[in-house]
């Protein structure tokens, strides 16, 4: 067991009869009064944000978590299957743990999370930038790129996002899998 000194950034505690990890935390010591520990909780499951107040000194329960490399293989319509860099061993992934999962394509290496003591998988992020191909958006008009005007475009993966005028069909992107915007045009 751990107390509210132990807090940081990244830690995941079980609390209320789920997991949950610090976003932030504030240890607070008014001038009067006892000391507590104003943070913010994610829920790891459902990905809600919750404010929390713990008084100074009360015991919490740490979850161990590691985070490991694997690779992309398949998608076969119910599970995603990774596979280990290092030992080979692949395992099915819920699409409801990926962060990204219409931006994922065969041999991009995700970090996944796991539960230490159950070998659960609880998170899989992908890559913070990937490079995608566009299939389809309108035509820029010539002159038209002194503006900081935005078109939509389909991408390789189906997924739609909003790019410069002058990216045409068959340019490659670098898009942001946290939020999905484009970012830049990749040279190929």
């Amino acid at each position: 067991m751990a107390t509210t000194s132990d807090i940081k950034n990244g830690l995941v505690l079980n609390h209320n009869n789920g997991l949950w990890q610090i976003v932030e935390f504030l240890h607070v010591k008014p001038g009067k009064g006892a000391a507590f520990v104003r943070t913010k909780l994610k829920n790891l499951k459902t990905g809600k944000v919750v404010d929390h107040t713990f008084n100074a000194g009360v015991k919490i329960d740490p979850v161990r978590i590691e985070t490991r490399e694997y690779q992309f293989l398949y998608n076969d319509g119910e599970n995603y299957h990774f596979m280990n860099l290092e030992s080979f061993e692949q395992i099915p992934v819920e699409k409801i743990v990926i962060n990204a999962p219409e931006f994922l394509k065969d041999g991009v290496v995700c970090q996944l999370q796991f539960h230490a003591e159950e070998e659960r998988v609880l998170s899989c992020e992908l890559p913070t930038h990937v490079e995608t191909e566009i299939t389809y958006t309108e035509p820029g008009i010539k002159g038209d790129t002194a503006t900081n005007t935005l078109k939509p475009a389909t991408t390789d993966a189906g997924v739609e996002i909003r790019v410069p005028l002058f990216i045409d069909i068959g340019d490659f992107v670098k898009v942001d899998t946290r939020k999905t915007e484009y970012v830049e045009r990749v040279k190929k």
